[in-house]
């Protein structure tokens, strides 16, 4: 798929950002957007190699930097928060986008295992993300974004994904609180939904069930494609930046037109 992506401006400039999940796919598209839109990165991932990769590649664009995070793990993402502060003395931006893939599962006979492992990076990394970055943020006196990376699953029920829909329903609440407490000390917390995002996982994914990019987009989306990396990440640009300054607590769909079917 080719879809041209939107011009970039300076909406970030001076600004400091982690992304988590940053070393692929969706981090990766924000990561290389928020660059170029003037901004120092931080991006934390499990995958070292990969987000090595990503740094190499993206540097081009500007300061950034990788930081091995599991974000399952408390001293791990306020260890990603201080790393980030102690290279570039400062937190403005957050993006909360890693998450574990989908379970496979109907709830009748879920993977016990797989859902705890699920719940611990998707539901309770997240908030280990918000507390953290809001921390860092209220103790340095200034104001600040955080995007959670939701998903179309926090609205609408699919097969087999019990635990990636639990999860991504309790992102929406877990969101609404944090823009609750955040909101009188001038930190906005917001989520997106991406809907079907193009990826080689999901050409993949297609071939499984025998289906085609173009067979399947019509049933997901109005738009009749599959949405690309980059356009989430200029939702999660737009709400990080000053021009989304009056809004907080709420959940921006990417999804081409999936909830509205």
């Amino acid at each position: 798929m080719n879809v041209p992506e939107a011009e970039i401006f300076p909406l970030l400039k001076g600004k400091v950002a982690i992304v988590t999940g940053g070393s692929q796919g969706m981090g990766k598209a924000t990561a290389s957007v928020f660059l170029r839109a003037g901004a120092k990165v931080v991006i934390g991932d499990v995958k070292e190699k990969e987000g090595n990769e990503t740094v190499a590649e993206l540097s081009q664009h500007g300061d950034i930097l990788f930081v091995r995070t599991d974000i399952s793990k408390s001293e791990e993402v306020r260890n990603l928060v201080a790393q980030t502060v102690a290279r570039f003395r400062k937190l403005d931006v957050a993006i909360n986008n890693a998450a574990l893939t989908p379970d496979s599962t109907p709830l009748i006979d879920f993977d016990e295992t797989y859902w705890s492992k699920l719940m611990d990076i998707n539901l309770t990394g997240t908030a280990l993300c918000c507390k953290w970055e809001m921390q860092q943020i209220i103790k340095q006196g200034s104001k600040g974004s955080i995007v959670n990376i939701a998903s179309i699953n926090a609205f609408k029920t699919l097969p087999n994904m019990p635990a990636y829909t639990a999860a991504k329903h309790a992102l929406i609440g877990l969101t609404k609180h944090a823009a609750m407490e955040g909101g009188p000390k001038g930190i906005r917390v917001n989520a997106i939904a991406p809907g079907a995002i193009f990826s080689d996982m999901a050409v993949s994914a297609l071939k499984i069930i025998g289906s085609t990019v173009e067979e399947f987009a019509p049933t997901v989306s109005y738009l009749n494609r599959f949405g690309m990396a980059h356009e989430v990440a200029h939702g999660s640009l737009w709400l990080s930046s000053d021009s989304a300054s009056y809004i907080t607590g709420v959940c921006l769909p990417i999804d081409g037109g999936c909830l509205a079917k």
